[in-house]
């Protein structure tokens, strides 16, 4: 028995009344299952005959059935959800009589993107705040002052700002999942129409004369397939399953992955617009199954039979699938289509590709649709391909972290020295514990409160810019990120292009056609169709009727005729669809912009589109006459064949004619020799032009026969089909075709795309370009942005099939540090599998990568792969729903609000107008935060360590006690009353202005090393408050040892000066805020000495004796660090410094 028939096979209910011998489902729950075993059982059982009652399925039907679902399961391993490959019945194989469920077998077609529940909220917030030991720490000391033995000063004093901390974090969380709960409940609700096979208004499926008929006197129009109205039921989209019949109208949202059965339009197509999957913005053309076309809507509920569907993968590129229909059960009397491969004359199978189905996430751009539910929730293309939001928590808040270990070792090594130095005596731990608390000011709380108020304010800053208008901050934890960023991920389509083609250029050997010369190429398409046969043609030219056949005569088609030819080839050989709105008008519509720019161009050249179905072309020449052709097979464009062919036949003539187009390297060897388009090419490609080759093959009725027969043999091959068909093409049609052109399309840049990315590589940042697009595409967008050097070396990879082929180009790479890699998706996902490590420690040396055909989960795990490698900073960039993974799966994520929708802005950190932004978003806003956040860091920092200090010498002098030297409103005043605006004011310094900042990018590499906050900066900090701290002390009471009785108020004098000293010593640059701050906080003091009387003796405070003692010890404190700063930036200045005094 075949492997893949092992294990369980999900068969069609058919119908059968006796549920002993078959067990009946309900068709809501789609399928039921049949164990299988290695015998001969189940064999026969899926190939003999089964009772159905008073009918029996013939073995033939089963058949037929069967060995499609076990050679294509055989194919379709287990992929990515851990689901196997599905049958699920069609409507009229079900009992209309409802039984009970017996269980779910598919996911619910759920939407959910919140975080949390009612239940799951408050655990998971707290463990994600006291994960990190900076607040452990707090949590810890403040649970501690609950024990009397251990309670020092006042209860709220620790309890307070902890507790406000989490109240803003809880209060933030709660907003954002609130939202998040919001928007999953809007999509969850939203009702859609399915057909209802309970209804009793259903088809009677005996009744042949209520199925479809092709009788031609009932024709099948667009109207005949909507009446009689079928039954219609609103559901909400969370209760729609497997098996579904769904109708969606113009601008409605996919809800789950569909099998298209059916559309409003007579040719069976619609279009659907992807940008919310695939970064795209062009609409893609999707055809319905053509048995199903032709019939009713109503009808769709009576057809029996089964649709196969490989396992849920991630590839949206990809779908295999079948539809069986029993035509014994339907009894359609429509023509079998030699497309389709039947068993019997009664059973039809209808093989089905991704051209056949509709993605969820996707919107139906114009008229109505039918489909088949094939996937649901989690199994759908659109959230296989999304990753689940995760906290981000930015660099500098996981080193402070770190420096929040050290400190809580340097405090229990100091509490147990003072403890040994006093030998053990007595309650020796609980002494231990105490001076916990009292040295616990060394990691201050209130270094996370002016963190997360400075983040505030940057925040604000970027928002209030009027440089970058309407920039959101979503994540305000993460504006220091924005100063360390080392790689940029982007995407291209709306990112760093706009996504509108203009054809440039045309050229055609011995003649070339610029932008500024098209009306030329107007004029001689006048002439070779006879418009300008009276007189003028509008271009100041008087016509010829000598149109070339002279020329002709002598071996040489005319230069009128040669641009007829290639005009007419490029308003052929497309996938466009004229598509007309509301008003009249005329859109056009296609999956590639390029196809679309062409169509236009020929449509402003004299050739326009008027109509296209999916077997009619037709044109209005510049003689206004119409060219109407027959489309008698298309050959769709694909990654693998980088080329689109198409065969028609002009219905005036009758002549038969291949046109194809593609790209030059593919081209190159099937058209005939020339020594020129190898050569245009390149220089097309150096332009930053997308190139497309033209060429064409006549036909006779003879050569056309025999590829058609041909041709239909190999579209129902079970085996190797795709590539089974690409042979026949290559054998009959692609050889020695007639060369006719090139053009080159320019994809329009984003407004200073070049000049970004330049700035970008100037201060260090290496750019990758991630795209859904060609490689082709991406190349050329990667030399017009600048992305590439001038003469870089570009090393093209695609379709590797094996790993050893992978391994031989990671070999060259190595051997080429300077060159730019262009990669497909296919090769790279081989290189992840393999050589993870290896691909992208050699790709992140390079200075350039392009990756192409990328999904958005590689996308995703790209980021994840160079964060976990390097342990640098990511930046990932993009506009459309497929960017959204690569973005949160990012250090930093900014979304780009454009054409493709608000997706990717409302899952980002940052959101902006046009990629230009980045440039003042990087380079001065993230420059800002980051070092005035490490500044303001280390400065609380040591404002903390200062006087723990105080208090460590204080014990020390008084035999080791643990007495706290300072209670009560001088702890709680300290670092809020009397010096946080004064310290807060940090936040507003500038170390360069702007114009310098953006005028030498450079200076943004030294922030991504992390000098601005580093264990040296932190170790001299500590020494700073080593000696500051014990010199206060000392100096204290050796210069008042007459007056011990007032040591807290001389040394606490002494220290909130010299606190008040070091911030105008630290800021770069004074500002008004600082000088306010500075006068206002001294103010305060000074009242609160006469508030404050049990602190503060008066008699002593005002008497001039303290005042100059107080001078001279803040003196000896702050003048050295005065000498140390002004010898540095008189030495050794940093090099911002050098830039900002030349």
């Amino acid at each position: 028995m075949d492997n893949a028939a092992k294990g369980k096979h999900k068969l069609v209910d058919v119908g059968s009344e006796d549920e002993d011998e078959v067990d009946v489902l309900d068709r809501r729950d789609n399928t039921y299952e049949i164990d299988e075993d290695e015998g001969h059982e189940s064999q026969g059982l899926l190939e003999g005959e089964i009772k159905t009652g008073s009918k029996r399925v013939r073995q033939s039907t089963l058949k037929a059935s069967t060995s499609n679902i076990k050679l294509q399961s055989g194919s379709s391993p287990i992929d990515g959800s851990g689901s196997k490959s599905r049958t699920i019945p069609l409507p009229g194989s079900s009992p209309r009589h409802k039984t009970p469920p017996r269980r779910q077998l598919f996911p619910p077609n759920v939407v959910k993107n919140s975080k949390y529940n009612i239940i799951t909220f408050l655990p998971l917030v707290l463990y994600e705040q006291f994960k990190f030991f900076f607040n452990l720490y707090f949590l810890l000391v403040a649970l501690s002052q609950l024990v009397p033995a251990l309670r020092i000063g006042f209860l709220i004093t620790y309890i307070l700002p902890l507790a406000f901390v989490l109240f803003v974090t809880l209060s933030k969380e709660a907003a954002d999942d609130y939202t998040r709960h919001a928007r999953d409940r809007a999509a969850n609700s939203q009702l859609y129409t399915i057909l209802d096979p309970l209804s009793s208004f259903l088809p009677d499926p005996a009744d042949t004369h209520s199925i479809g008929n092709d009788d031609e006197t009932d024709p099948v129009s667009p109207s005949h397939r909507m009446h009689p109205l079928p039954p219609i039921k609103p559901v909400p989209a969370s209760k729609l399953k497997v098996g579904d019949l769904v109708m969606l109208s113009q601008n409605e949202r996919v809800p789950a992955d569909l099998v298209l059965l059916q559309t409003s339009d007579e040719s069976g197509t619609c279009f659907v617009r992807t940008d919310q999957l695939d970064g795209e913005t062009d609409w893609k053309l999707k055809v319905a199954t053509e048995r199903t076309q032709r019939m009713r809507a109503a009808e769709l509920l009576a057809i029996r039979g089964h649709l196969w569907a490989e396992a849920p993968k991630k590839d949206i590129h990809d779908f295999k699938g079948s539809l069986i229909l029993q035509g014994e059960s339907t009894r359609l009397d429509i023509l079998i289509d030699e497309a389709c491969s039947p068993k019997k004359a009664d059973d039809l199978t209808v093989p089905l590709n991704v051209e056949n189905i509709l993605w969820a996430n996707t919107v139906l751009a114009a008229g109505t649709a039918i489909g088949l539910i094939v996937y649901t929730g989690k199994e759908t293309r659109a959230v296989m391909n999304t990753s689940h939001p995760q906290t981000k928590v930015g660099l500098l808040d996981h080193e402070i972290n770190s420096l929040a270990k050290i400190l809580c070792a340097v405090t229990f090594a100091l509490s147990l020295l003072l403890v040994a130095l006093n030998g053990f005596r007595g309650w020796w731990y609980v002494y231990v514990f105490r001076f916990l608390i009292l040295f616990s000011s060394i990691i201050p709380i209130s270094l996370r409160v002016n963190l997360d108020m400075g983040k505030t304010v940057y925040a604000s800053q970027i928002q209030r810019d009027p440089e970058i208008p309407e920039t959101i901050v979503r994540t305000s934890t993460l504006p220091e990120e924005l100063g360390r960023i080392e790689y940029l991920l982007s995407d291209k389509t709306g990112t760093l292009t706009q996504n509108e083609m203009d054809l440039k250029k045309l050229h055609m050997g011995t003649m070339s056609y610029g932008h500024d010369s098209m009306d030329e190429v107007t004029y001689q398409l006048s002439v070779a169709f006879g418009a300008g046969d009276l007189g003028n043609t509008g271009h100041g030219r008087k016509t010829s009727l000598t149109t070339g056949f002279a020329l002709a005569s002598r071996g040489r088609r005319d230069m009128s005729s040669r641009v007829k030819d290639v005009v007419l080839a490029l308003a052929l050989c497309h996938n466009v669809t004229p598509v007309k709105n509301d008003d009249g008008t005329a859109i056009y519509q296609a999956s590639s912009p390029d196809e679309v720019a062409i169509v236009k161009w020929t449509e402003s050249v004299g050739l326009r589109l008027v109509h296209r179905d999916r077997v009619t072309i037709k044109l209005e020449a510049p003689n206004k006459s119409l060219l109407c052709f027959e489309v008698l097979e298309i050959f769709p464009f694909t990654s693998e064949s980088k080329r689109m062919g198409i065969v028609v036949r002009d219905l005036s003539s009758g002549e038969i004619m291949f046109y194809q187009k593609g790209a030059d390297v593919v081209m190159a060897k099937i058209v005939q020799y020339n020594d020129w388009l190898e050569e245009e090419c390149g220089n097309m490609a150096r332009e930053g032009l997308r190139t497309l080759v033209m060429a064409r093959k006549k036909l006779n009725e003879e050569t056309w026969r025999e590829f058609q027969r041909q041709y239909q043999a190999a579209k129902i091959s079970l085996q190797d089909r795709n590539e089974v068909m690409a042979e026949v093409v290559r054998s009959h049609l692609e050889r020695d075709l007639e060369l006719l052109g090139v053009t080159g399309v320019e994809d329009k840049l984003q407004e200073d795309v070049k000049m970004t990315l330049e700035l970008l590589r100037n201060a260090g940042i290496k750019v990758w370009m991630l795209t859904g697009d060609k490689i082709e595409t991406a190349t050329c967008i990667a030399i017009s942005t600048k992305l590439v050097a001038r003469n870089q070396y570009i090393h093209q990879v695609a379709k590797l099939r094996s790993s050893a082929e992978a391994r031989d180009m990671l070999e060259f790479l190595q051997t080429k540090p300077d060159c730019c890699l262009v990669i497909d998706g296919e090769s790279l996902q081989l290189c992840l599998q393999h050589f993870s490590t290896t691909f992208i420690s050699i790709t992140t040396q390079l200075p350039c990568v392009v990756a192409c055909r990328c999904s958005p989960t590689q996308k995703a795990d790209i980021a994840l792969l160079i964060r976990s490698h390097t342990k640098k900073r990511v930046c990932c960039i993009g506009d459309g729903g497929n960017d959204v993974s690569m973005i949160q799966a990012a250090d930093v994520g900014i979304g780009i609000v454009g054409k493709e929708g608000k997706q990717a802005s409302l899952a980002a950190d940052f959101s902006i107008n046009q990629f230009s932004f980045l440039t003042k978003l990087l380079v001065w806003h993230g420059r800002n935060s980051y070092k005035r956040s490490a500044k303001l860091a280390q400065f609380v920092i040591h404002r903390g360590l200062i006087i723990s200090i105080i208090q460590c010498t204080f014990s020390m002098i008084f035999y080791f006690s643990p007495i706290a030297i300072y209670q009560g409103w001088l702890m709680i005043c300290f670092p809020t009353v009397y010096t946080m605006a004064p310290v807060f004011s940090l936040v507003m310094d500038t170390d360069i202005n702007e114009d310098l900042a953006l005028l030498y990018p450079e200076l943004y590499k030294e922030l991504t090393k992390g000098r601005s906050l580093s264990y040296k900066t932190f170790f001299r900090w500590t020494m700073v408050s080593v000696y500051q701290g014990g010199l206060i002390m000392i100096l204290s009471l050796l210069l008042f040892q007459t007056d011990f009785i007032n040591i807290v108020s001389i040394s606490f004098t002494a220290l909130i000066l010299n606190e008040l000293i070091m911030v105008a010593l630290e800021v770069t640059t004074w500002h008004t805020y600082m000088v306010i701050s500075e006068l206002v906080s001294i103010t305060i003091y000074a009242a609160s000495i006469f508030l404050l009387p049990e602190y503060f003796d008066l008699n002593f405070v005002l008497t001039v004796d303290f005042v100059w003692k107080v001078a001279l010890i803040v003196s000896v404190s702050a003048a050295p660090l005065w000498v140390y700063k002004l010898a540095k930036a008189r030495w050794a200045p940093a090099s911002y410094t050098k830039l900002r005094d030349h």
